[in-house]
């Protein structure tokens, strides 16, 4: 993708060809935009959007994600149709199970507030969600929530459809490209330069993920996200039998059974190093593998196949950093989406074109912009796995 040679210019330089990126360029160009140029200094699928575990959910505890990933969710219904490619979509539900009494108040407000939008989500007591999962131990589990119409999507192939898609529309798309530094005019940024050449730029769009905060500081940019290495593990294929994506609150546990059959899943993990490091550890594989039989204990023997990790994009408030940069009133931040950036690109993505061609002004640009951290605006969000 990267043989032909750079532009001399662009009307908007996406820096970042994951999902939030292609789906942001896919949606420019769809909606008319000329002179659209993705940048990665990788291959596609090479950082998150390659490597996380596919879970498309619309459970959760604030009003905006709710209406925010009942959109992505239909989105997600369409997409091999519209783009032409499978990406194995099923509504198999989603299983959130509270360990505590604190946490399954905490579900219980959470699936309120979601039946008020429409969903159809309910709360399981232990007799409840054995029904529905039979090989859980739910001898210490207090409660559940689930919702039928949540899914899981093939990573892969949604990253492959847009940018196969973007491409046909006209969208310019280079991997293998790295992004040097940003030049600026006074407050704006004129251009982008890179290990393969300068391109003129009118905006820039950083879609960067956990490499975001490494851009917006060529520019003076200081964002309050980090990386944070998270890692996930596959087992051998086994006869179908899982039907929901099982997450526990408590400890950060969540899995899934692939349609091939292997079970899929990770956990939340302190102790990893700082910074950039998309590396495997053994501490994660005893981690999860604990906490993995002792919730469903007919796991025990069943065979590791393979493990990655890849890199959240963490907030302090857990919420993502979208929208203008009031310093630079042409750079735009697409990033800080923990680890639900995956599932929130197919919206998002429609957003982002509606605000840049149209004028029109999401409630969540402002909700979700950078200046809260100034302002002590900070958000919340409880319904956060891995």
């Amino acid at each position: 993708m990267s043989a032909r040679p750079l532009p001399e210019d662009a009307r908007t330089v996406v820096v970042g060809a994951g999902i939030m990126g292609l789906s942001i360029a896919y949606n420019l160009a769809r909606f008319g935009a000329e002179r659209v140029l993705v940048l990665d200094g990788g291959y596609l699928c090479g950082g998150a959007s390659g490597r996380n575990g596919g879970g498309v959910r619309a459970q959760w505890s604030s009003e905006t994600n709710i209406r925010l990933m009942r959109r992505s969710i239909a989105l997600c219904d369409e997409f091999a149709t519209k783009m032409r490619i499978n990406v194995w979509f099923r509504r198999s539900g989603y299983l959130f199970l509270a360990r505590s009494d604190e946490r399954a108040r905490q579900l219980e407000a959470s699936c309120a507030l979601q039946n008020e939008h429409g969903l159809s989500t309910r709360i399981l007591d232990p007799t409840g969600i054995k029904k529905l999962v039979p090989q859980l131990d739910v001898s210490r589990v207090v409660a559940a929530s689930h919702n039928p119409d949540d899914g899981v999507v093939f990573p892969w192939p949604f990253v492959w459809g847009y940018a196969r898609e973007a491409q046909r529309l006209g969208v310019e798309l280079h991997t293998h490209t790295r992004v040097l530094d940003l030049e600026t005019e006074g407050e704006r940024i004129t251009g982008v330069v890179t290990d393969r050449g300068r391109v003129r730029a009118e905006r820039v769009i950083c879609a960067a993920g956990a490499w975001s905060p490494e851009l917006t500081r060529k520019v003076g940019v200081e964002l309050p996200s980090r990386p944070h290495r998270h890692e996930i593990c596959s087992t051998e294929p086994l006869k179908p039998f899982l039907e929901p994506f099982v997450g526990d609150l408590g400890t950060g546990l969540y899995f899934s059974q692939s349609m091939r059959g292997e079970i899929v899943g990770g956990i939340s993990n302190e102790h990893v190093p700082e910074g950039l490091d998309q590396a495997s550890s053994l501490r994660f594989l005893a981690l999860y593998a604990r906490s993995l039989t002792r919730a469903m204990p007919i796991l025990g023997g069943v065979r590791v196949l393979r493990q990655w990790s890849g890199c959240y994009d963490l907030t302090p408030d857990g919420n993502p950093l979208v929208g203008p940069v009031d310093e630079v009133p042409n750079l735009y931040l697409a990033s800080g989406f923990m680890g639900h950036g995956f599932m929130m690109a197919p919206i998002m993505g429609e957003l982002y074109a509606r605000h840049l061609l149209f004028g029109e002004e999401p409630e969540l640009f402002e909700r979700w912009n950078l200046r809260r951290y100034a302002q002590g605006n900070l958000l919340s969000e409880t319904m956060i796995l891995g």
